[in-house]
C-alpha cells in the first residue's frame, strides 16, 4: 500500500534513525524484537479484527464484546508465556511488567477504552503479594494468577470518600465465637464505587474497612472477600454489586459499586503480612507495611508510564497528521505548506514529545527508587523507613503533576489537528479519557500535592535547623540566588528550585501567620492551602526538570546512548526545561527578580532554536516510538499517512451509512413532511 509523499520526504530527510531511537526506547534490540513479535501474534489474527468502530457500539455491547476479546487475549498471552517462560515465579516486579504490558502497546491496541481485568493483574495481585502472609499467598495468589475461579478487583474508594481513605466508612467487625468477619457498607456514601472490573466481571474484591474488635477501632485493613458465586457468578446474600454505567473515557473497564450487609468471612481473609487479628480477637501490630496504602503508592508510580504513553500515542498523531495536511502558504509564491513547517504548530507539538520523552527517564528513576525502598522495608533496613516519607511525597506530586500536564497535553494535540481531531476515529477521546481519569484516580490532584507539601514543610523546617535533608529536596538548603551563566537549562532549573523553596517558604509562613491569630494548625493548613498547593506544584517541575537532566548524562556516561539518539535525546530534555520554565515563567519572576528582559529573551530565542533543530527529526522521533497502528486507532496517525482515505473508509462503514435511506425516514422525517408542519 502506498505511503503519503510527504511523509516519505520527512522520514528520507531526518538525520535521526527511527529504528536506533526505537532500540533504545524500547530497552534493546532483542526487547524490541520481541514486542514486534508479540504483536504480530495478535494483530494478525483475525479473531481480534474491529468489524464496527467501538464507538458506533452500546455501553453493553462494548461491556461484552470486551470480556469476550479478554478471554481470547489471556489464553493466548498464557501461551506465549508458557512458551517463553515456563516456570514463571511471581512477584512485584513480574506483575508490573504484566500490567505495563496490559496498559502498554499491546493492551492497548487491543482494548482502546481498557478492559476488566487490568486491576486483577494489578491492584488485586499486587496487594495479596505486600499484604497477605505465606499461607495466604498460597491459597490466593496462583488461584489468581491462573484465574482459577478467582477474578479479582480492589475495593478501597467509597461513594463519598475517596482520596482521604481514613474517612472511608465500610466496616469489619470481628465475632470471636464463629471466628469471622463482619462486614458492612453501613451508609449509602459507604458503597464502593469505581474498582474497575467490580460491576459484572469480578467475584473477589479485596476491601478496604474499618476493623471494630470488641467495639474498638483498629483503622484501615484489607480483607479477602467472595462477592459472587464461583459457578453461577450470581452475588451472594449480603451482597449487592453492579456497573456504575458509562463515563468520559475507559469505558472497557467495567466500574462498579458494591454494598455489603452482614456478610461474613473467615478469620484468616484478613491480609495479615502487617496486622493480625487473633482467634480471641486481639490485635497484632506486626511490622509496618510499604504504607497501609502500599498499593496505592505502587499504582502512582506506575501511572507515571501510563499518562506518557497517552501523551506521546497523541504526539504521534498529531505529528503525522500535521506533516500530511497542508494548511496556508509562507511565502505568497509557493504552495501550501505541511501544517507542521509553521512556527506555531511546532510549538504546539514538539513540546509534547519532549514533556513525553523526559516523564519517561523520570518515571524509569521512580521506579527504581520505589523497588529500592521496598526491598529495604522487607530486609526491615532504617533506611527504608527513612526513605519512605520522600517516595510517597514524590509519588504523590509526581502523579499529580504529570497527569494534570499529560491531559492537558492531549487535548492540545487533539486541537492542533482542528476539526478532523474531534472525530472518534481519530481516536483523541478514547486516550484523553485514559489519561484524564488518572488525574483522580489512586489519589486526587488537589489532595496529593497537600500531602507533599505538608512533607515539604517539614524539611523546610528541618533546613533551618541544618539538618541532613532527602536528596530531592536538598534545594531547600541552598539560599544562593541566580547566578545566571552559559549553560541555559541549568539556569532554568535553578531559577524553578529558586521558586519551589521561596513558595514552600511563603506556605509555611502562612501557616505560622494563621496560627498566630489562634487557630488550629488543621485550619491554619486549610486556610494556607493554595500555597501549599502551589509549592508542591513547583516542587514537581524543579524535580521532574532536574531528575530528567541528570538521567540523560547518567545515560551518556554509561555509553547506552548512541551519538545521534544522545544529541536528539538531549534537545528532547532541554526543549522540556526551557518549557517547563516559560509555562511557569509567572511564579519562577515573582521569586527571580535578578532575572532582566535580555536573559528571558535568550530562553525564548534557544525554545525557537530547539523547535527548529527538532523538527527535521519530528517523524522519525514518534516513528521510534513504534507504536502500531493498531496501538494508535487513529485514521490521522497512522504509518503511511493516507488519512484522507482512511477517514472516508471509516465513514463509509459507518452502520448508519450500510443501507441508502435509514428507517427514521419512513417512520418518521416523511410523516412530519407530510404533515406539512
Amino acid at each position: 500500500m502506498s505511503v503519503n509523499a510527504d511523509l516519505q520526504r520527512e522520514r528520507a530527510a531526518a538525520t535521526l534513525d527511527s529504528e536506533d531511537f526505537a532500540r533504545w526506547w524500547a530497552g534493546g534490540s532483542w526487547q524490541l524484537e520481541e514486542r514486534r513479535a508479540l504483536e504480530r501474534r495478535f494483530y494478525e489474527d483475525p479473531d481480534f479484527a474491529e468489524p464496527v468502530h467501538p464507538s458506533c457500539l452500546s455501553y453493553k455491547e462494548r461491556y461484552e464484546q470486551t470480556v469476550a476479546r479478554s478471554t481470547r487475549f489471556l489464553a493466548k498471552l498464557r501461551q506465549w508465556q508458557r512458551e517463553k517462560q515456563p516456570q514463571l515465579q511471581l512477584s512485584v516486579n513480574m506483575l508490573r511488567d504484566f500490567r505495563l504490558l496490559l496498559s502498554g502497546s499491546l493492551g492497548t491496541g487491543l482494548f482502546q477504552q481498557s478492559f476488566p481485568l487490568r486491576v486483577h493483574f494489578s491492584m488485586f495481585m499486587t496487594t495479596l503479594l505486600s499484604q497477605g502472609t505465606e499461607e495466604q499467598q498460597a491459597q490466593w495468589l496462583n488461584r489468581s494468577w491462573h484465574m482459577d475461579g478467582v477474578l479479582g478487583t480492589y475495593a478501597q474508594t467509597e461513594l463519598g470518600h475517596g482520596t482521604f481513605v481514613r474517612g472511608l466508612e465500610t466496616r469489619a467487625d470481628y465475632d470471636p465465637i464463629t471466628q469471622e468477619f463482619i462486614l458492612n457498607t453501613p451508609t449509602q456514601s459507604s458503597y464502593k464505587w469505581w474498582p474497575g472490573g467490580l460491576g459484572n466481571t469480578a467475584n473477589v474484591a479485596i476491601v478496604l474497612a474499618q476493623l471494630y474488635v470488641k467495639g474498638k477501632h483498629y483503622g484501615l485493613q484489607s480483607f479477602v472477600v467472595r462477592i459472587r458465586d464461583e459457578r453461577t457468578h450470581e452475588p451472594l446474600t449480603g451482597v449487592d454489586v453492579g456497573d456504575i454505567g458509562p463515563r468520559l473515557g475507559g469505558n472497557g473497564v467495567n466500574n462498579g459499586f458494591l454494598g455489603l450487609r452482614d456478610v461474613r468471612i473467615p478469620r484468616n481473609q484478613m491480609l495479615m503480612k502487617n496486622a493480625q487479628v487473633l482467634t480471641d480477637g486481639t490485635f497484632v501490630q506486626g511490622r509496618p507495611p510499604l504504607l497501609l496504602y502500599g498499593t496505592m503508592v505502587y499504582v502512582r508510580v506506575i501511572t507515571l508510564k501510563d499518562v506518557l504513553f497517552g501523551l506521546l500515542q497523541a504526539a504521534t498523531i498529531a505529528t503525522r497528521y500535521s506533516v500530511v495536511r497542508r494548511q496556508s502558504r509562507i511565502n505568497s509564491d509557493q504552495p501550501e505548506v505541511s501544517v507542521l513547517d509553521h512556527i506555531t504548530q511546532q510549538a504546539k507539538i514538539l513540546p509534547q514529545i519532549a514533556r513525553g520523552v523526559s516523564y519517561r527517564l523520570v518515571s524509569d528513576w521512580l521506579w527504581r527508587f520505589y523497588e529500592d525502598v521496598l526491598r529495604q522495608l522487607e530486609d526491615e533496613s532504617t533506611a527504608g523507613r527513612n526513605s519512605l516519607p520522600e517516595l510517597h511525597a514524590l509519588s504523590c506530586c509526581l502523579k499529580a503533576v504529570a497527569t494534570d500536564e499529560a491531559s492537558e497535553g492531549v487535548d492540545l494535540l487533539r486541537k492542533s489537528c482542528g476539526g478532523h481531531g474531534f472525530l472518534s476515529s481519530a481516536n483523541f477521546d478514547s486516550i484523553y479519557g485514559l489519561t484524564a481519569a488518572a488525574y483522580t484516580y489512586e489519589g486526587e490532584y488537589t489532595v496529593l500535592l497537600l500531602q507533599t507539601a505538608r512533607f515539604l514543610v517539614r524539611q523546610y523546617v528541618d533546613s533551618l535547623k541544618r539538618k541532613v535533608l532527602p536528596s530531592s529536596v536538598s534545594y531547600l538548603r541552598d539560599t544562593s540566588r541566580l547566578v545566571w551563566g552559559k549553560n541555559l537549562a541549568a539556569n532554568c532549573v535553578r531559577a524553578l528550585e529558586i521558586s519551589a523553596m521561596e513558595q514552600v517558604r511563603q506556605a509555611w509562613q502562612t501557616q505560622k501567620t494563621h496560627q498566630s491569630s489562634k487557630v488550629s494548625a488543621e485550619m491554619a493548613s486549610n486556610l494556607a492551602g493554595r500555597q501549599l498547593t502551589s509549592a508542591a506544584i513547583a516542587h514537581a517541575h524543579a524535580f521532574f526538570t532536574r531528575n530528567a537532566l541528570e538521567q540523560v548524562e547518567a545515560l551518556r556516561k554509561k555509553g547506552d546512548l548512541s551519538p545521534n539518539v544522545s544529541l536528539v535525546l538531549g534537545q528532547l530534555v532541554e526543549l522540556f526545561v526551557i518549557d517547563t520554565f516559560l509555562r511557569q515563567s509567572g511564579c519562577v519572576l515573582r521569586w527571580n527578580n535578578g532575572i532582566t528582559g535580555t536573559q528571558l529573551r535568550f530562553v525564548e530565542r534557544r525554545f525557537e532554536e530547539l523547535l527548529a533543530k527538532l523538527r527535521p527529526n519530528a517523524v522519525a522521533l514518534v516513528d521510534g516510538f513504534d507504536f502500531h497502528d493498531r496501538v494508535l486507532g487513529s485514521t490521522l496517525g497512522c504509518h503511511d499517512g493516507r488519512v484522507y482515505e482512511r477517514l472516508m473508509e471509516e465513514a463509509r462503514r459507518n452502520p448508519v451509512n450500510q443501507e441508502p435511506v435509514n428507517s427514521s425516514f419512513h417512520n418518521h422525517l416523511l410523516p412530519m413532511m407530510r404533515g406539512k408542519l
